[in-house]
């Protein structure tokens, strides 16, 4: 299945149309005990019972292995949670994979096949990206067998069928339909870092990330110099509808944003929606874009200087700047919506309904009910900006220092306990303020065992920080702040509360960190 255009010099995206299977074909047993143990399984503690809604295979140019990836359904989840499932089977081992190993098919013999989690073999990651590269390719969709005691017995839920194939297109454009990543009808693969042709050379894959598995690929020129490095995101956990990272990042690439790293390619996946049987959903399952390896993230720099006194304030401004361009290229690319009467009603609402939720498992909150809700009424009544795509989960930790560009911002996909439909949907610029002020806070009490007894010199290096931030913003944006302030501290306040409810949940210690912020924000609002 195609969308959209056929654009003949477009490149860089791919839409696989996974084959329905109907009920699903039962994955075997070592699969499902072998995913329970991994990072980005969602139901902790259990062991899934995985049944195959769909595959598609990746063609490899090396002779012995088969590459396969099946969108996987979790019947013993109470939710109807889709995973992402690469797999490579190789004839002989891969050196140095052990702890990528699945599982080893008739060992011992002639006929012994090694089943690898496919993020960590190099066959799988080369096969990514050309995949991403070709203007249009065809693959063979397979459907699963239906009879699970046989599909068992055999062993083949893992592996490209031996049954005759279905040759599905698959189109590589940069036009699609409105349900794909590239709408402009400009090419992204007339970025200059990725024009030249490369050839690859090795990948890694980057620890102790917990929904998605990033792999690094080195490749290099025709006259073998290294080229520029890609981090390909393989998304486990995979939802109906469009990703942000992925749509947010095009749209800044095709502004000629110099404040993101530059995109290369995304895979567009097509399967039968569990969810609503019947219905075709559409939604990412990769993302590559460019590496950036020597670049130190904001948080790790504002920490060193924090604890050697150092001024940051430079540094703050030109940050605040940055996030100034980056709200105005969006604005210019993507759809905005004027703050209506019934828009800024509804944000309200969401808002409200968050603090009940904070006040409900952070029960220390509940003394400041009536002041919380008299930020929220000043907010109500202030000057709202149009609404428009931000960043969405916006802090020193998504922002790089990159040699001679200055800062560059990372992870569109917005805050994890919001819904998909949230994070895709207009917001107020403000939102991504009030989270880059927050993390400047953070600083101050990451500094001390005790967050809430930060030294008074840590505290006014935070402030300053704060004051430098805001005023690069405002330079470069022209907002006035004075007239907005109401909302800000709205925002600082919302985005304090799930941060209370996030350090509840995941790090109890650092609570006090956005309690100390909840109670100025609710003091000042007196």
């Amino acid at each position: 299945m195609i969308d959209g255009d056929h654009a003949p010099n477009a490149r860089r995206s791919a839409n696989p149309d996974l084959a329905p299977t109907h009920r699903g074909s039962a994955l075997p047993d070592y699969v499902n005990a072998w995913v329970s143990t991994q990072r980005w399984f969602g139901n902790k503690g259990q062991v899934p019972a995985l049944r195959s809604i769909g595959h598609f295979s990746l063609d490899t140019a090396e002779p012995g292995i088969s590459i396969r990836i099946d969108l996987v359904l979790d019947t013993a989840s109470l939710g109807l949670t889709l995973y992402q499932l690469p797999t490579t089977e190789r004839v002989r081992e891969l050196p140095n994979a052990d702890d990528a190993l699945i599982t080893v098919r008739k060992p011992g013999s002639a006929q012994a096949r090694y089943i690898y989690d496919a993020a960590y073999d190099p066959a799988f990651a080369a096969a990514l990206l050309t995949f991403m590269e070709r203007q249009a390719v065809s693959a063979s969709i397979t459907p699963p067998p239906t009879d699970r005691s046989t599909a068992s017995a055999r062993g083949e839920d893992l592996r490209p069928g031996s049954a005759a194939p279905t040759s599905v297109p698959f189109s590589s454009t940069a036009r699609f339909s409105s349900t794909a990543p590239f709408s402009s009808t400009a090419p992204l693969s007339k970025i200059a870092a990725f024009a030249t042709p490369a050839r690859f050379v090795s990948s890694r894959v980057l620890s102790g990330e917990q929904s998605n598995t990033s792999i690094i690929v080195q490749r290099v020129d025709a006259a073998g110099a290294p080229t520029t490095p890609i981090i390909c995101k393989v998304f486990r956990i995979i939802h109906a509808g469009e990703n942000p990272d992925v749509t947010v990042q095009a749209a800044l690439a095709r502004a000629g944003s110099s404040r993101i790293p530059l995109p290369f390619g995304a895979i567009l996946g097509q399967w039968d929606d569990p969810a609503e049987p019947g219905n075709r959903a559409v939604g990412h399952l990769a993302f590559a874009q460019e590496f950036l390896p020597d670049a130190p993230d904001a948080w790790r720099t504002a920490l060193v200087a924090a604890a050697a006194g150092t001024d940051f304030t430079g540094p703050a401004f030109r940050l605040g700047q940055a996030t100034a361009d980056v709200h105005q290229d969006l604005a210019r690319t993507m759809p905005t919506l004027e703050a209506t009467p019934e828009v800024i009603a509804e944000q309200m609402t969401k808002m409200r309904l968050r603090c009940d939720q904070a006040l409900y498992e952070v029960p220390v909150l509940a003394q400041y009910r009536g002041a919380i809700e008299a930020v929220f009424v000043r907010a109500e009544t202030a000057s709202w900006p149009r609404l428009q795509r931000i960043h969405g989960d916006f802090h020193l930790g998504q922002v790089l220092d990159v040699k001679d560009r200055g800062w560059v911002l990372l992870d569109f996909e917005g805050e994890p306990l919001r819904t998909l439909r949230e994070r895709t949907s207009p917001d107020i610029p403000l939102r991504d303020v009030a989270g880059m002020l927050r993390s400047f806070s953070y600083v101050s009490g990451a500094m001390s065992s005790a967050p809430d007894t930060a030294t008074p010199a840590v505290f006014e290096w935070a402030m300053a920080c704060r004051n430098a931030f805001l005023k690069g913003y405002v330079e470069r944006s022209g907002v006035r702040l004075a007239d907005q302030s109401a909302l800000l501290d709205a925002f600082e306040l919302d985005k304090a509360l799930y941060e209370a409810v996030y350090e509840t949940r995941n790090r109890p210690t650092w609570l006090p960190i956005p309690l100390v912020a909840i109670e100025r924000l609710v003091g000042a609002a007196h």
